[in-house]
């Protein structure tokens, strides 16, 4: 009977309905459920430490100063394109912060592509919006997360964090 329970679970979850659905885990391993930002405005960014666009860091930080009371950034690295994020999540903490004086969430080392994506991506990639769907082409792209937590927008690497078409819709 459990086992018939177990199964039943697992082939029909309902799909999820928002990020608020979610949870990731920190940097530092603690457990973050999206849906403690309802209300607020969620920007989510795959970002990398070995990368041509690592130094967006430093406008995701200024960002994240300057908008920090109406969203919630959370920065998620991964090694996806190239092997281009360090090996372990103290070497990303200490690089982040060392150089970048990086303060907004990071969550601990994941995968956005492939065969072991994370369920929160696998879910960004495919939810609807008016931009595009599809898998992440490169590190430093970036999806906002209406205060009802669902996808509204989303950016590929180029559009740096303080490029009008993110802040205006802050």
């Amino acid at each position: 009977m459990n086992t018939l329970l177990i199964l039943l679970t697992m082939f029909f979850t309902p799909p999820a309905k928002s990020v608020y659905d979610f949870s990731f885990k920190t940097i530092d391993g603690k457990e973050v459920k999206l849906s403690k930002f309802k209300g607020k405005k969620i920007l989510i960014v795959n970002t990398a430490s070995k990368c041509g666009y690592t130094p967006q860091y430093e406008d995701l930080e200024k960002l994240q100063k300057q908008y920090g009371k109406n969203v919630v950034l959370i920065g998620f690295p991964a090694g996806n394109f190239g092997g281009q994020e360090l090996a372990t999540n103290t070497e990303i903490k200490e690089f982040c912060t060392g150089k970048y004086n990086v303060t907004f969430l990071l969550a601990e080392k994941s995968s956005v592509k492939g065969d072991d994506i994370t369920p929160l991506f696998k879910y960004l990639t495919t939810a609807e919006n008016p931009d595009f769907t599809g898998d992440i082409n490169w590190n430093f792209e970036k999806f906002l997360i209406n205060e009802k937590g669902q996808l509204v927008h989303r950016f590929r690497s180029k559009v740096k964090p303080l490029d009008e078409a993110i802040t205006k819709n802050l």
